[in-house]
């Protein structure tokens, strides 16, 4: 419903059906929020969006539009009120700027203060609360706390583990963790969607990109870096390019200039996880090798709830690694007697847009019989961009042209969409619908499968096979499935599941901010890079049909198994 009222001293229409502060912002007026996210809506607890509304000071978050209101965005009434907020706030605050993780532009908090003159004149950091650092993923750091309840809203709305709550202790609100002491005694899955939501230091991924950046200057050790499907289409928000843009050829060239001796991509891997994969798919479906249906591995924080909620479907789990790993344990054998190289000299480093993927990268079953780490160091989105920025790379003015290096640098379009929900699934389709067929199905995109849909059905006949699949975008609509599954009201071949919504594109260590509508950019832009794709089926890719041929032979063989299957445990 149209709303006429007046806006500093203009008249405008406001739409009846959503916030004071929505309708000012798509009137391009930026006023200040510590609780609210356009995804999440206010949680009505900070208090600095205030307006003066026919001389009221009201919160614009909470509050809906009425017909013949004057409002005022800007008034000394209005600046004062704010610039008391954020003093009241400081005055607990810790005052360690310079080390935190979101210094660089993420912290709101700190750019609210910035605006509104508003110091930190606490001699020394605040520590009432111990640093909580028991997650291999996440830093939970409640000093830094200011209790704006967006960690609550999108852990227990959006995700549905609910590991936050708010509780009163001795008439103070206080965010507090369900189940245990720390962050590892609870079941959180370390998806990082609370980092990316909290305005300020409270909540922030394990930071490993400092002692990355001096190891690299060192050249003591042999470099090879991998970088995930989902950052060449995010990693430009950083450096001020419209996200889905692919930014390919920039990061090789800054990846270079960082001295990196190898620059590979996760594409690649992507693609041998679909040979490995469909082929434990086929097996299971053609031979009654595993259970059904099977369910993607790929993704650490879909694994890591499975372990922690449903032990019971341990078994539906592909054995497959995900792409990170498989890069990883092909980089310490394929790659390491290819290039003469010994495997304890590799560091291999991960780029990826997800902090679950430093736990994963610790796993003990990651490790190979010497104990030598498929992985070595994980950096996400955000710390690559700041591994560049603390170098002085300009990155935006990097060449085009740049390709990965040869050998383990070349994936499909099908690898490149495991960044977005239904990825997993259409790349699989491909490869599966192709053996299955004997080369006869031509078609390479399904449709009912892509977008932000929460479950996503179809069912797929390839020759005298009707498979029915499902695809689960985001971990708050997982349950139910399982659930449905469980009791038999729900039948499936092959399930995807993807933690974050939208996929990786989305994951807890992409760029800020990260909402519905920027989700929808990156993923258009993953799509159209598969639309022009010259390749666009991982068994059509001449260095996945290379390593096979040289190296493992055939896949899930005895060699691909030991390399690239791993097992999962009961962590209820």
């Amino acid at each position: 419903m149209d709303i006429k009222l007046t806006v500093n001293n203009k008249e405008t229409i406001f739409d009846g059906g959503i916030s004071l502060l929505e309708n000012l912002d798509n009137m391009g007026i930026d006023i200040p929020s510590l609780c609210y996210h356009k995804d999440l809506g206010s949680q009505d607890v900070c208090g600095i969006c205030v307006i003066d509304i026919d001389g009221e000071l009201v919160k614009s978050c909470s509050t809906k539009p009425k017909e013949g209101m004057v409002i005022r965005t800007y008034t000394d009434d209005i600046e004062a009120r704010r610039k008391d907020i954020l003093e009241k706030l400081m005055e607990n605050h810790s005052n360690d700027c310079l080390t935190c993780e979101k210094a660089k532009g993420d912290c709101q908090l700190q750019d609210a203060c910035y605006e509104y003159g508003v110091e930190n004149r606490n001699s020394k950091p605040v520590t009432m609360y111990e640093i909580d650092r028991s997650s291999e993923g996440m830093v939970r750091d409640m000093n830094k706390c200011i209790k704006c309840e967006k960690c609550v809203a999108v852990c227990k709305d959006i995700q549905g583990i609910g590991v936050y709550d708010v509780e009163v202790v001795d008439g103070e609100k206080e965010i507090v963790l369900v189940g245990g002491k720390n962050l590892s005694e609870t079941k959180c899955i370390s998806c990082g969607q609370c980092v990316k939501v909290c305005p300020v230091g409270a909540l922030v991924e394990n930071n490993t990109v400092s002692e990355l950046s001096r190891e690299l200057k060192k050249r003591e050790k042999h470099f090879i870096v991998q970088m995930a499907p989902a950052i060449k289409h995010t990693i430009g928000e950083e450096f001020f390019i419209a996200p889905g843009q692919d930014v390919t050829s920039m990061m090789v060239g800054a990846l270079k200039k960082l001295g990196f001796s190898k620059v590979f991509s996760t594409d690649y891997s992507a693609d041998v996880t679909i040979m490995e994969e469909g082929t434990e798919l086929i097996q299971r479906l053609t031979k009654g090798k595993g259970k059904t249906p099977m369910f993607t591995s790929c993704c650490p924080g879909w694994v890591n709830y499975v372990e922690k909620n449903h032990p019971e479907f341990l078994g539906n789990l592909s054995s497959c690694k995900s792409p990170q790993q498989i890069f990883g344990a092909l980089a310490k054998s394929y790659y390491a007697e290819e290039s003469k190289v010994p495997k304890e000299d590799i560091v291999v480093v991960s780029i990826m847009p997800c902090t679950a993927k430093k736990g994963e990268a610790q796993r003990i079953e990651m490790e190979d019989h010497d104990r030598v780490r498929d992985v070595d160091v994980v950096i996400t989105t955000r710390e690559f961009a700041k591994l560049v920025k603390m170098n002085n790379i300009n990155f935006a003015a990097l060449p085009n042209g740049q390709e990965y290096d040869s050998f383990m640098g070349k994936g499909s379009s099908a690898g490149r969409l495991f960044g977005t929900s239904g990825g997993v699934m259409e790349a699989a389709l491909r490869t599966v619908a192709t053996i299955l067929s004997e080369e006869k199905v031509g078609v390479l995109e399904f449709e009912e499968i892509r977008g932000f849909k929460n479950v996503k059905e179809t069912t797929v006949e390839i020759g005298e096979n009707k498979l029915k699949l499902a695809v689960v975008n985001g971990i708050g609509s997982a349950h139910s499935v399982m659930e449905g599954i469980k009791s038999g009201r729900l039948y499936y071949d092959f399930v995807e599941v993807m933690a974050c919504h939208g996929g990786c594109i989305s994951g807890g260590g992409a760029p800020i901010p990260d909402n519905l509508d920027v989700r929808r950019q990156r993923m258009e832009g993953m799509h159209g890079f598969d639309k022009t794709s010259t390749l666009r089926r991982s068994h059509d890719n001449p260095e996945i049909k290379r390593l096979y041929e040289n190296y493992l032979e055939d896949p899930c063989g005895h060699k691909s198994h030991h390399l690239l299957h791993t097992t999962y445990s009961d962590k209820s």
